[in-house]
């Protein structure tokens, strides 16, 4: 097979995916309702347990590192689950294909659509859990809410990175078995390494290193919208460059190994 007719297959599995709207949103759905069968709350058991987290990390963690509670709890509540959002997209996607090989060996569906429906899955939790958000923000306000309409941007461009990202790694941990292993235990090291807990600006002259951290841009064009101000232009610049260098580099692969997943799987 010529590289012309791969790059057209890939493109073709790309578009068929993306418009197979009737299918992947439902699997995405069927696959959170699994997860919580016969339970009473279903996915808000989730949101149950990170808002308790988040209420006993507030208070503790805000004067331990000196801060205004006030304002530090709406931080703390923003950062987390925008960061449980993004983690969720990296760890799982390295599961896409390999979960999937009942449907990829057995239903001619385009690989994209494995792909969305982890992107759909945990945009469906994250939307449970901005419940604790709405709370937070309702019992501390916001300085302002003129930014606000910058979120739905900063969620769907991590989520159009969630895209290649699950693409790529997807491939990647089908081939390699080691590699979800070796994803997670980066992410867990990134947690600690972003300004999740902390604030940038608390490391001084030294602030470099968090703005070296491509996560925390991700991170911060959907959360400072909701704390009332606007994202650095650094930061847009850094989503936007990693989206399209990692859009580029994830088509070169899946160009040349799509075909192949079928057997790794």
């Amino acid at each position: 097979m010529s590289s012309t007719t791969r790059l057209q297959a890939a493109l073709s599995d790309l578009k068929e995916g993306v418009c197979s709207i009737h299918i992947w949103p439902v699997l995405g759905w069927q696959e959170v309702k699994q997860r919580y069968r016969r339970s009473t709350l279903g996915p808000f058991w989730l949101t149950l347990s990170t808002g308790a987290m988040i209420g006993a990390m507030g208070p503790l963690y805000g004067r331990l590192l000196g801060q205004d509670v006030a304002s530090y709890f709406l931080y703390l509540a923003t950062s987390f689950i925008i960061w449980l959002f993004i983690s969720g997209l990296v760890t799982e996607s390295c599961q896409a294909f390999i979960s999937a090989e009942g449907y990829i060996k057995q239903t001619k569906l385009p690989l994209t659509v494995h792909v969305l429906r982890v992107i759909w899955k945990n945009l469906i939790i994250f939307a449970h859990n901005m419940v604790i958000v709405v709370i937070v923000m309702l019992a501390y306000p916001p300085p302002a809410l003129s930014q606000f309409w910058l979120f739905p941007v900063g969620i769907a461009l991590i989520m159009v990175n969630g895209l290649w990202c699950g693409l790529l790694l997807g491939l990647l941990c089908a081939r390699f078995r080691d590699i979800p292993q070796i994803v997670t235990s980066l992410m867990q090291v990134a947690m600690f390494l972003t300004p999740i807990f902390w604030k940038a600006e608390m490391l001084g002259k030294h602030q470099w290193a968090a703005t070296w951290n491509p996560v925390f841009h991700f991170l911060e064009v959907a959360r400072a919208p909701l704390l009332g101000v606007a994202a650095g232009a650094q930061s847009w610049l850094v989503v936007f460059a990693v989206t399209v260098l990692g859009s580029l580099v994830t088509l070169v692969f899946f160009t040349r190994f799509r075909a192949r997943i079928a057997y790794w799987v």
